[in-house]
C-alpha cells in the first residue's frame, strides 16, 4: 500500500495530511512562511510518480510545474498573491485545451497538441494557480460507443478506482476523480454533459461540482454538445471546490464565502430516492436523510417525472450536436483530423483505438441530422424544456429549497463488456443546464456512495450551501486504500 498523503522529510512544518488539507489551511501555511508553493507542488509531484502507478489517472505531467510554483513564491514574498489559488496545484482534465500539453480527448487522433489556452485554464494562470498536469479520462467523453468503458482511452489505457482498483471509476472525468481522490492534486476540473462529473466524484468518494451552464466558459473544450457541456470543479472539499468555481467562472462570485451558513434548520428538502436499484446505497442514502432530519430540515418525498422521454428525445440530439460541434470544435486545432469521417478512419487504421469497444456513436452522429433539422430542433426543444420542468414544477409545487438525491451505487467491476445501466440522478440537472453538486454520503464497504444536491436555474450557490452544510454534519469522506480487490 502508498504511503500516507503527508508531505515528505524536512521536520516538523511539513507535518501536513494532504488529504485532510484545505486550500485556506494551505494559504495560510504559505502566507506565514510554513510552507511553499514549490514545496506542496514537489509533494503532489511526488504522489503522482508513485501513487498514480496504481490509479493511471494522470495522463501528463507540466513540465514547468515547478517553475509555476516558485514565481508564485515569488509573488508572495512580494505581497502580490492573486488570490486563494496562487500557488495552488490543479489537474485539468485532457479535452481542455493546454497550451503544449495534451489535450487530447482520450484520443490518439489528437496527438498535435493546441497552440492555445482554454479560457478556463486562461483563468487559472491568471490566478496563479499551478498547473500541475493533465488527467486521464473516457475518450471523447464517453461518446463513441454505447459498449465503452469508463475510465479508458486510448492515450492512458484504463484508469483504476483508488479505493478498490478493480473498480471502475465511472464518468469521462474518471482520472480528474479519481486523481483527486488519492490526493495526486489539491483540486481538478472535469466536464460533464449528463454525469460526467458527478458521478466519478461520488464513486471516488469526493466532492463534484456541476454548475449551470454557461457560467464557466466552454471555449477550447473538446465538446459532445455545447447545449449541454459545461466544466466544473472536482475537490475532496467543498470550500476547495467554491474556490476553484470562482477562478472557473470568474465573475467575482466568492462561492466560499456563502458557505458559512447553515440552511438546513427550517429548509425544505425533496429526496428523490431513485429507490430499489441497489438495496445498500437505498441505506446510505436513508442515513443521509436522517442526517437531513436531525439538522431541522423538512424532508419532502418527491418524484422527478418525464425521465423516460427525456432521455428518449435526449440521445439523438446529442448525436447530431456532437457532429457538428466537434468539428467545428477540430477546425480550431492544427494537426488533427477535421471531421467525423476523418476521425472513424484514423480509428478503423489505428492499432489501438478499437482494441477495447467500437465507434457505434460516432456511425449514429455521422448519419445525424444537421442542427436546423426540425426533427432535431423538436427533440432538444423537448428534451431539455422537460428536464427543467422535472425539477422547476416539483420544486414550486412542494416549496423546496433544493433536492436531494444518491448520485451513485457501489463501483461496479471493470470488465470491459461496456458500463452497466445502474443508480443515478445526474439527467435532469445536466439537461435542464442546472446546478448539481455531489459530496460524500458513506460507503458500502469499501466503495463510496454520494448525495446529489440539485435546484434550478442559477441555483448555484445554494446548492454548494447545502453540500457544504452536509458535508458538516456527516464528515464521511475517508482516504481510499487501493485495495486491489474486494475482500
Amino acid at each position: 500500500m502508498p504511503s500516507p498523503s503527508t508531505l515528505p522529510d524536512a521536520g516538523p512544518r511539513h507535518d501536513l495530511d494532504l488529504d485532510a488539507a484545505t486550500i485556506p489551511r494551505l494559504v495560510d501555511l504559505m502566507a506565514t512562511g510554513r510552507l511553499t508553493s514549490v514545496e506542496l507542488t514537489s509533494a503532489y509531484l511526488e504522489r503522482v510518480a508513485t501513487v498514480d502507478r496504481l490509479v493511471r489517472s494522470v495522463l501528463f505531467v507540466h513540465p514547468g510545474a515547478l517553475d509555476q510554483a516558485a514565481e508564485s513564491d515569488r509573488r508572495r514574498a512580494r505581497g502580490e498573491a492573486r488570490g486563494p489559488l496562487d500557488g495552488i496545484p490543479v489537474l485539468v482534465k485532457d479535452n481542455i485545451d493546454t497550451r503544449g500539453l495534451g489535450s487530447t480527448a482520450g484520443s490518439r487522433a489528437l496527438g498535435v497538441p493546441p497552440t492555445r489556452d482554454a479560457e478556463l485554464v486562461v483563468r487559472l494562470r491568471e490566478a496563479g494557480a499551478v498547473v500541475l498536469g493533465k488527467t486521464n479520462m473516457t475518450e471523447w467523453g464517453n461518446f463513441r460507443s454505447a459498449w465503452s468503458t469508463s475510465g479508458w482511452s486510448g492515450v492512458g489505457g484504463q484508469t483504476h478506482n483508488p479505493h478498490v482498483l478493480d473498480r471502475n471509476p465511472c464518468g469521462s472525468s474518471s482520472g480528474s476523480g479519481a486523481a483527486v481522490a488519492a490526493a495526486l492534486a489539491q483540486v481538478a476540473v472535469g466536464t460533464e454533459t449528463n454525469g460526467s462529473i458527478v458521478c466519478p466524484a461520488g464513486q471516488a468518494g469526493v466532492v463534484g461540482f456541476k454548475p449551470t451552464r454557461g457560467r464557466i466558459s466552454g471555449d477550447g473544450i473538446v465538446p459532445i454538445s455545447t447545449r449541454q457541456d459545461t466544466a466544473g470543479p472536482m475537490a475532496r472539499h467543498v470550500v476547495d471546490a467554491a474556490i476553484l468555481m470562482s477562478v472557473l467562472e470568474g465573475r467575482g462570485v466568492d462561492y466560499a464565502a456563502a458557505l458559512a451558513a447553515d440552511p438546513l434548520p427550517g429548509a425544505r428538502v425533496g429526496v428523490w430516492r431513485r429507490a430499489g436499484l441497489d438495496a445498500g446505497a437505498d441505506a446510505v442514502f436513508e442515513s443521509a436523510v436522517e442526517v437531513l432530519r436531525r439538522r431541522g430540515a423538512t424532508v419532502v418525498e418527491v418524484d422527478l417525472p418525464h425521465q423516460a422521454r427525456i432521455e428518449a428525445t435526449g440521445l439523438p440530439a446529442l448525436a447530431a450536436e456532437f457532429k457538428h460541434d466537434l468539428e467545428a470544435y477540430l477546425r480550431t486545432r492544427p494537426g488533427v483530423p477535421r471531421t467525423l469521417r476523418e476521425l472513424i478512419e484514423f480509428n478503423e487504421a489505428d492499432p489501438v483505438e478499437l482494441s477495447r469497444f467500437g465507434q457505434d456513436l460516432f456511425f449514429a452522429a455521422e448519419k445525424a441530422p444537421p442542427v436546423t433539422d426540425p426533427i432535431y430542433l423538436d427533440q432538444r426543444r423537448t428534451a431539455t424544456d422537460l428536464a427543467r420542468r422535472s425539477i422547476d414544477e416539483v420544486m414550486g409545487a412542494h416549496r423546496l429549497d433544493v433536492v436531494v438525491a444518491p448520485t451513485n451505487g457501489p463501483a461496479w467491476r471493470t470488465d470491459y463488456a461496456g458500463d452497466p445501466a445502474g443508480l443515478g440522478s445526474s439527467t435532469p440537472a445536466a439537461v435542464a443546464g442546472y446546478p448539481n453538486a455531489t459530496v460524500p454520503a458513506g460507503f458500502l464497504g469499501p466503495l463510496p456512495i454520494g448525495a446529489s444536491f440539485l435546484a434550478g436555474r442559477d441555483a448555484d450557490v445554494a446548492v454548494l450551501r447545502f453540500a457544504a452544510a452536509f458535508e458538516r454534519a456527516a464528515p464521511v469522506r475517508r482516504a481510499p486504500t487501493y485495495l486491489p480487490t474486494l475482500p
